[in-house]
């Protein structure tokens, strides 16, 4: 049985008109998620802006999530950095506050070789947490092949993998050549990922949509497909802007759309134009025209 089960929510970072952490905000977020039915959070990701977080607000937005989650979910915590050694730091820190499990890109900043890269996760898995590793080609240097993985699978702690390289024949590959759980890491895949085998998804879309990003995904795992396809026909279009490099200021978007306001994103991140704003609100309404 796969250890992380269901829909994980890549939470985003709310934060006020002044551009600062709104850990109200994030607690609101979070506690209505979890009542919404999703199965487990992942703060410190790079939909919840990582990288624009100093070292305290990222330490107390993970210490949030942790508390409020106070054991009804799972959370998995990001660790993403520019360092193996600051990796590290991240991965003790959430074990030391109880999070269920790390996600784990590779080295971000250049290419690495392929030792270098199994030698990253050799020293996260030695922290003694879960791992979920990371695999997105699209913004990181790094493509964690189905032989890759199969390499790194070998350390004990590394149980699963994001995949979000796009190409949908990875999640039988994966499950062929290591013992890892896959967990789909890019929202318009979803429906795909389930009926190849996929035992989780880490969503973006469902910040804003959480009870229908359970519904879809359960339905596909169960081989429920007409009922599955009749509702992915409706959320695909929003599922499309998860899968962009936008995808931070589309989602936060949809989060106001949806009546929970989490404020703007931080540069570089800029707002978009009116013309991607008008899409995005285009196909929400016409999500909620077709669900009514």
């Amino acid at each position: 049985m796969a250890k992380f089960n269901g829909v994980y929510v890549a939470l985003v970072t709310p934060f006020t008109e002044e551009n600062q952490v709104d850990y109200e905000g994030l607690k609101n977020l979070c506690n209505w998620l979890i009542e919404e039915g999703v199965d487990g959070l992942v703060p410190g990701g790079s939909l919840g802006e990582y990288a624009t977080l100093t070292i305290e607000e990222r330490t107390k937005v993970v210490e949030t999530v942790i508390e409020v989650a106070n054991g009804r979910v799972p959370v998995v915590v990001g660790t993403g950095a520019p360092s193996t050694a600051q990796a590290v730091q991240w991965a003790e820190h959430a074990k030391i506050h109880g999070a269920a499990g790390i996600m784990a890109l590779p080295p971000i900043n250049y290419k690495p070789i392929e030792n270098e890269v199994i030698e990253h996760y050799r020293a996260l898995s030695e922290v003694g947490i879960p791992i979920i590793a990371y695999n997105n080609p699209k913004d990181y240097p790094t493509d964690l092949t189905p032989d890759l993985l199969a390499e790194i699978s070998k350390f004990k702690n590394v149980v699963g993998v994001k995949e979000f390289s796009g190409d949908v024949r990875r999640i039988q590959e994966i499950l062929h050549k290591t013992d890892l759980e896959v967990m789909v890491g890019v929202d318009d895949l979803v429906v795909e990922g389930a009926l190849v085998g996929a035992t989780g998804w880490i969503a973006g879309v469902p910040n804003a949509l959480p009870k229908e990003g359970v519904e879809i995904f359960q339905l596909a795992k169960e081989g429920k497909i007409k009922e599955a396809l009749e509702l992915y026909q409706y959320l695909l279009p929003l599922f499309r802007f998860d899968a962009n490099p936008q995808l931070v200021q589309s989602i936060k978007y949809m989060l106001e759309l949806a009546g929970r306001p989490v404020g703007s994103t931080r540069p570089p991140r800029l707002p978009l134009s009116t013309e991607q704003y008008q899409k995005i609100e285009e196909a929400f309404k016409y999500f909620k025209k077709q669900t009514v």
